[in-house]
């Protein structure tokens, strides 16, 4: 399992909620458009795959930033905490 951190600019209100939900399905969201996931390799396929049919590259940005674990153990929240940094999902939609 790999940590990532998933952000996005996407002007168009309709495929920033399709990608958001998306994203809802694979990990916590801890700002607007920043999501904290943790993906096998596997996951992260198709993770990427779906993102790729919602955003229109021609108007959108997202990036995925993979972390290490002493990066995670280096998070600090200030301010209102979301969750615990990369929980483990309940329960992951493919």
């Amino acid at each position: 399992m790999k940590y990532w951190v998933v952000a996005y600019d996407i002007p168009d209100d309709r495929r920033r909620l399709r990608v958001a939900n998306v994203l809802e399905g694979y990990g916590d969201r801890v700002q607007h458009s920043v999501f904290e996931v943790l993906l096998d390799h596997a996951t992260l396929g198709n993770l990427q795959q779906c993102l790729r049919r919602e955003v229109n590259p021609d108007e959108d940005a997202l990036r995925l930033y993979p972390l290490c674990e002493q990066c995670v153990r280096g998070v600090h929240d200030l301010g209102l905490t979301r969750a615990a940094p990369f929980e483990e999902p309940d329960v992951i939609i493919i």
